[in-house]
């Protein structure tokens, strides 16, 4: 849909790659700014490479379904003469295994890795597979305050080994028709996890035959724990996590109450959320960026009847009580210089100019949400054909806070199998909520201890 549909963006987006240069890159890495011990393969002056011959090899996967990956190679080739990418798929499944055990092999010729996962990232930052870009970032004035908070969640002791240049958010996406058909305003940017749930409640029908569902969760933990982490105070590695309670206590009244499905149903019938929101019997779901592109696409080939839930609508995600509307959960992707490569500053070029606004602006022009959100993109996506033409959705797209769903730790993928596991036994009414919070307490307390 997207390849026909974004043809034109596309092609500006690449017109005003060529025109503006590195637009907030301060800096080019020249051999005089470059790091100690980098090996400088081609001065850039004003986003130009000089005419020496440079090859990068770049990992990624799924190149023949993901469309961004060749535009990127291809706005950046048409930015610097002289410099060629290599895309190498490793593939989706296991990506970041495969990668971790390319890059253990004392032959690997990767320049630029993409990294698709926080417990990957930590796995290369432990092989030294990675350089950390503190020194080079420092060199070229990068204002890593564009990144939302994302850089800080992945800093490992004081250092940075990845720039991200893809961010997906959670937002609300609300079915306006449905609060239409009752009068009732909808939902705001600067909702409060009371008024929230009240809303959902007000919307709420409990009618057989014409049920309406004020809210939906889908089955995963960070459909309801990851509420807690929106106060900047707390995370999934605290060990203690008794500020999952309100939310839990939210949602499962919800349930009791007809106002959400309940999740041991959702899990028996394995109902997927887009099949829910799609069907025209939910007011509100909270779910990621990424749902925006499939509502786009779904609608527009008609497998989505437009009857049910064609006139949609998102909002930012609900806060707690002193908490800066705008602050929400998300997931990176990222790109890292490897240790083994020959060009590091030229690596370095690429991976800087990916998570700038050059980058920004072709990624969002098929549909994607970049890792910085500059004017001009907030201004793509909310141009794209079928995106919803209220003022509060195009704000929806500015995020204030973005706290990781999953940020680094070494033993991360340890404490989200706890989690999975507890948060499956609370929602189908095994254990109570106390008692799952116990377990989760104890069990990661053996992690962090070990």
């Amino acid at each position: 849909m997207k390849k026909k549909l974004l043809s034109v963006v596309l092609a500006a987006a690449m017109m005003s790659t060529l025109l503006t240069g590195c637009g907030n890159d301060t800096s080019n890495g020249s051999s005089a700014d470059a790091p100690a011990g980098g090996q400088q393969s081609s001065e850039t002056t004003g986003g130009q490479t000089s005419a020496e011959e440079v090859t990068l090899k770049w990992a990624i996967w799924d190149q023949e379904t993901t469309q961004y990956w060749g535009d990127i190679k291809n706005a950046y080739e048409a930015s610097h003469p002289g410099v060629t990418v290599e895309m190498v798929d490793l593939g989706s499944t296991d990506y970041m295994t495969v990668l971790a055990t390319e890059l253990s092999g004392s032959g690997t010729d990767f320049d630029v890795v993409t990294i698709k996962d926080v417990p990957g990232y930590a796995t290369l930052v432990q092989k030294n597979a990675i350089l950390a870009l503190d020194d080079y970032i420092a060199a070229d004035g990068v204002d890593l305050s564009q990144y939302a908070g994302a850089t800080d969640q992945v800093t490992v002791d004081g250092k940075l080994y990845e720039l991200p240049f893809r961010n997906d958010f959670w937002v609300i996406f609300y079915n306006k028709d449905l609060f239409d058909a009752k009068g009732v305003a909808y939902p705001t940017n600067d909702m409060t996890f009371a008024e929230y749930d009240a809303l959902a409640r007000q919307m709420t029908d409990t009618t057989f035959g014409s049920q309406v569902y004020g809210a939906h969760y889908h089955t995963w933990r960070s459909a309801v724990q990851l509420f807690g982490v929106l106060d900047g105070e707390h995370t999934i590695l605290d060990g203690e996590y008794s500020f999952f309670k309100p939310y839990y206590e939210m949602v499962l009244n919800q349930e009791a109450d007809g106002v959400a499905r309940k999740y041991s149903d959702l899990k028996t019938e394995g109902l997927h959320y887009s099949a829910a929101f799609s069907g025209g019997d939910v007011a509100m779901l909270n779910m990621g960026s990424w749902f925006i592109a499939t509502m786009i696409s779904n609608l527009n080939s008609g497998e989505y009847d437009s009857s049910l839930c064609g006139n949609w609508g998102i909002v930012k995600y609900p806060h707690a009580e002193g908490v800066e509307a705008g602050s929400t959960l998300g997931t990176i992707t990222g790109l890292a210089v490897t240790t083994a490569t020959d060009t590091p500053d030229a690596a370095w070029d690429f991976v800087k100019w990916v998570s700038g606004s050059e980058g920004a602006a072709v990624m969002a022009s098929s549909g994607n949400f970049p890792a910085i959100m500059t004017d001009e993109v907030k201004d793509m996506i909310a141009g794209l054909d079928g995106f919803p033409t209220d003022a509060e959705s195009k704000e929806a797209l500015t995020v204030s806070n973005l706290y990781l769903e999953v940020p680094y730790a070494p033993n991360v993928s340890e404490i989200n199998s706890v989690l999975d596991s507890y948060h499956g036994s609370i929602m189908t009414g095994e254990i109570s909520i106390d008692e799952g919070i116990e377990k989760m307490n104890s069990e990661v307390q053996k992690i962090l201890n070990q």
